[in-house]
């Protein structure tokens, strides 16, 4: 077992780069995509189609950050190093812990989703059985190895991106040859009829950015699964090139399908605009295939939390801000302490929605709220990333100068996307149907901040050296 300057024990390198590059497609493309697209299309109309590719232009200066740090020092939970070394001790902490809190709550609604999806063929299924039966799944993945997860994910991924090409490839032939629809092609009219193209104002373009900031979390898993590549620095360029333009395309392209075959104020009314893609063009298993598929994005989202989550508690072990059992390795070369944590976290919240869903609260409103509180958490890493990336660049000035990956336009792209950033945040703040979760996020960073505070009060006089 291999050990770190700093004398925690090594990762294995077992994943390859297109495991790395499946597992930050995987991870960026769920439920937010399958689950989300009718909130954001209701609150601005077809100009949600800019929307993806504004947020997709900040992810991209975000992603290029990241891999211009992590080509000179890949390492496993990189940006959260980026952050304690260029930023603050105090952000990279946040950093981390927002990671760990991020993916608990979205490996617990993912598991609650998995759950619903399942009745759709089994309605009489007991929810805590199948809950624990799942969670014991992918803790078994997880612990098996990084190649065994990555093998796992690399194949959740596929399923969804195959789906999401057969519905644009499907969507296609409705809108320019009629395929379903009497041989009359649909055409672009739905794109500015019903109200135009902008129909909620900048207020509802702002409103559902936010729904689509959490539907693009979990890029930065490429960041962390760096540690555990074969080939570090080649695979961070392939992979940040063509997943951020694949990414694009997916969304992009799933969501143009959708808002030119549907009237955008009629979404509601036809259940799942995937479904209803597939039926229009007589596949009449539609229903059932997109169950299957959102059933694998649940899973593929429980899946990245708990390898995401469990590298981020193994760090803030062997840097004394979890407990010391987090930082141990098994003789597989996975922290099988940290998974276990982080799917016990999982099974706890699991369990208490399970009791609170017998108080007759709707399952799928509890499965907003709490995934939806996980959104500021999950920007914090992007925050960090373009902060410290300012500063990299000036405390590696000649590495600079041969860098084959740097982030354009720099430092107005970080100064831009850090502003976006912060007007999405004030327009969640805003929006009634994200304010109480927003908030929630808010409260975990500020107990997180006072607690690090408390535990290093006596470091205080050393925290700018």
């Amino acid at each position: 077992m291999k050990t770190k300057p700093n004398g925690a024990p090594k990762l294995q390198r077992s994943m390859t780069a297109g495991q790395m590059e499946m597992i930050s497609l995987g991870g960026a493309i769920g439920v937010g995509l399958f689950m989300g697209a009718t909130s954001t299309i209701k609150w601005t109309g077809p100009s949600v189609l800019l929307a993806y590719m504004f947020v997709g232009l900040i992810l991209y200066i975000v992603m290029r950050a990241l891999g211009e740090m992590i080509y000179v020092n890949p390492g496993t939970g990189s940006f959260a190093d980026y952050a304690t070394e260029y930023v603050h001790p105090l952000a990279g902490y946040l950093a981390k812990w927002a990671n760990v809190f991020e993916y608990i709550v979205v490996g617990m609604s993912e598991v609650v989703a998995a759950t619903a999806y399942l009745h759709y063929w089994w309605p009489h299924l007991n929810d805590f059985a199948v809950g624990l039966i799942i969670i014991g799944f992918l803790v078994a993945a997880n612990l098996a190895s990084a190649k065994a997860y990555g093998s796992l994910e690399f194949w959740f991924a596929m399923i969804k991106v195959v789906t999401i090409i057969a519905m644009i490839i499907l969507g296609l032939l409705v809108i320019l040859f009629g395929i379903g629809n009497g041989g009359h092609p649909v055409g672009f009219g739905n794109l500015w009829q019903h109200g135009g193209f902008f129909t909620g104002g900048v207020t509802g373009f702002f409103f559902s950015m936010s729904i689509i900031v959490g539907s693009y979390q979990g890029i930065e898993l490429l960041g962390i699964s760096a540690g555990e590549v074969a080939n570090p620095q080649k695979a961070i360029i392939k992979s940040v090139k063509s997943v951020l333009f694949r990414i694009l395309i997916f969304y992009v392209g799933a969501i143009f399908v959708i808002v030119t075959i549907y009237p955008w104020n009629q979404l509601s009314s036809v259940g799942s605009p995937f479904v209803s893609t597939f039926a229009k063009v007589g596949i009449t298993a539609a229903a059932s295939i997109i169950n299957f598929v959102v059933l694998t994005a649940a899973l593929s989202g429980a899946n990245s939390g708990i390898y995401s989550s469990s590298r981020m508690l193994f760090k803030l072990a062997h840097e004394g801000d979890a407990p010391k059992i987090f930082g141990r390795l098994s003789k597989r070369v996975v922290p099988d302490a940290a998974i276990l944590g982080i799917s016990g976290g999982i099974l706890l919240g699991f369990i208490l929605d399970i009791w609170v869903s017998a108080t007759g609260k709707s399952t799928a409103d509890l499965f907003v709220v709490v995934f939806s509180s996980s959104v500021l958490p999950g920007m914090v890493p992007w925050f960090v990333i373009l902060l410290a990336e300012l500063r990299f660049r000036r405390h590696n000035a000649l590495i600079m100068e041969d860098h084959p990956f740097k982030l354009p336009l720099y430092p107005a792209s970080n100064y831009f996307a850090l502003v976006m950033l912060v007007v999405i945040v004030i327009f969640m703040g805003i929006n009634p149907d994200t304010r109480v979760s927003v908030g929630v996020g808010a409260a975990v960073l500020i107990v997180a901040t006072g607690w690090y505070l408390f535990r290093h009060r006596h470091d205080q006089p050393d925290a700018n050296d």
